[in-house]
């Protein structure tokens, strides 16, 4: 396994389809998987400058050329897994900027096997 790259985040087709459309309008975008709070456990997508990474905010990689940022705490208690985000119908979350295109991101998951474990790319802090 030593020449294959293990992501920490992946996308479907239909997300990135979303991702390029919301960058053709919006310009550059980035997510941030929220923690549970007011938009439950959804990957939040906003404009680059516009969403302030922290520095215990965590990059897992990048998706369709946005990166994509996690909580360290969060990122602690899930990484074993690949974030794997979805777009699904329905509302967004009241902060992204999909709120209104009656589609919405998801995050789905899979739990790395121990294989992938012992390749995956260490973990960069945000800020």
């Amino acid at each position: 396994m030593d020449d294959i790259t293990i992501e920490r985040v992946t996308a479907t087709p239909a997300a990135l389809a979303l991702i390029a459309s919301l960058q053709a309008r919006y310009g550059p975008v980035l997510f941030h998987q929220s923690g549970g709070c007011c938009d439950g456990s959804s990957p939040m997508c906003y404009p680059q400058g516009d969403f302030i990474i922290g520095d215990q905010d965590v990059l897992l990689g990048s998706i369709g050329e946005a990166p994509v940022y996690i909580s360290a705490p969060q990122f602690a208690a899930w990484s074993h897994t690949q974030l794997i985000i979805d777009v699904v119908p329905g509302r967004g979350g009241m902060f992204s900027l999909e709120n209104g295109t009656e589609k919405r991101f998801i995050t789905r998951s899979r739990t790395f096997s121990g294989e992938e474990i012992c390749v995956l790319p260490a973990a960069r802090r945000g800020a």
